[in-house]
């Protein structure tokens, strides 16, 4: 029963999906990114059709992105550029291949941190959010295993353990929402630059980056370094299994379960599930993690998949939440308890229905196996 309800939902989705915005963003990478995995686990073209579609009306004969502006320095814009890398593996298309040195051209030239991590974005000089690992490391890990850049995992590596030593909490096992270098925002510990809280999704996010970037890094060439991921994602799952509710699902903001407001949250606890079957699928978590992941996809399933009307809809969707940056964006983000759950709920959102897909890809792939 839930499978026959996953695909009608997916069915209708992706037959009524309309462009999130004009321009290239994430949120529709969100969905791309979803259809990619749904194709390379069931191998049906209609995925395959339903990204190349997009990619079409965005990218022109030589490669160039309509309505990306290369010194917007917006981490978030090489997310959707993954699917690029499949584009033109099933096409051959050239556009794609240029296309796809377009966005690497995006972190060339993408600001850093003294310590060598990429700025959230230009209006977030000197942050490292974990959001943000999730949109530039895959990409980056894709196009440095296959072109054998060594110099480029490295890069990667000394990113992600820069965010271990600057956000994990050892005593929470968890990873804070985001890093201040200059020490300055009001959501920053002056002393550790931190933020203040564990906000579901973000460490979501920075699950998900991790589990991709170690399928994406060939072992037989660069085993040493996929060994350093593989360590930080399951010190990272360890934590993340620990605020599992009852129910199956995690909470908006983690640490807090018990606090007056927060609520069971829908993208946050797919992106978990997603990260622990495919933790499974790679041979890296034992059984009892596949259990914890299989209890929270049937949870969101049963309890958050819902029918209004003829249709279905995926509620308890998080819309946005972030933290201040020089220009004030949506009042006060200042990190608190108070403003992650004060943030708009809704439903159908890519953040949500991205990571749907890829979990029901991991579904997919490992009932293949007979392990599901």
């Amino acid at each position: 029963m839930r499978r026959l309800k996953i695909e009608k939902y997916i069915n209708m989705y992706l037959n009524n999906y309309k462009d999130y915005k004009s321009e290239w963003n994430y949120e529709d990478g969100c969905i791309l990114i979803g259809a990619e995995s749904l194709y390379k686990a069931t191998k049906d073209k209609r995925y395959l059709d339903f990204i190349l579609n997009y990619l079409d009306k965005r990218i022109d004969k030589n490669g160039a992105i309509d309505n990306l502006n290369p010194v917007e320095y917006n981490i978030d814009n090489i997310n959707s550029g993954r699917v690029l890398f499949t584009a033109f593996e099933e096409t051959k298309n050239e556009k794609y291949k240029k296309a796809i040195e377009n966005v690497k051209y995006l972190l060339t030239i993408h600001p850093r941190t003294l310590e060598g991590n990429f700025w959230h974005k230009g209006r977030y000089p000197y942050q490292v959010w974990l959001d943000g690992l999730y949109m530039a490391q895959p990409f980056y890990t894709i196009y440095s295993n296959e072109n054998r850049d060594e110099n480029g995992l490295k890069d990667i590596l000394n990113q992600f353990k820069n965010v271990r030593k600057n956000l994990f909490c050892e005593d929470k096992k968890l990873y804070f929402h985001g890093f201040d270098e200059t020490k300055t925002m009001n959501w920053a510990n002056k002393e550790t630059g931190r933020s203040k809280n564990f906000w579901g999704r973000a460490v979501g996010w920075y699950a998900m980056a991790l589990v991709d970037v170690i399928e994406n890094i060939d072992e037989t060439i660069f085993k040493s370094y996929k060994d350093q991921f593989v360590s930080l994602y399951v010190e990272l799952m360890e934590g993340i299994v620990q605020y599992q509710d009852e129910s199956g699902l995690w909470y908006q903001v983690m640490g807090l379960e018990k606090r007056e407001g927060n609520y069971l949250e829908t993208s946050a606890t797919l992106m978990f599930a997603y990260s622990l079957l495919k933790g499974k699928r790679l041979n890296i978590l034992d059984e009892s993690y596949l259990e914890k992941g299989k209890k929270a996809f049937n949870a969101v399933i049963d309890n958050n998949l819902k029918e209004n009307s003829e249709n279905l809809e995926l509620t308890n969707i998080c819309i946005m939440a972030g933290l201040n940056g020089l220009i004030p964006f949506n009042g006060d983000r200042d990190g608190s308890f108070e403003y992650y759950i004060s943030e708009k709920i809704g439903v159908d959102d890519p953040k949500g229905v991205g990571p749907l897909f890829k979990v029901y890809s991991e579904v997919v792939l490992l009932d293949n196996k007979g392990g599901y």
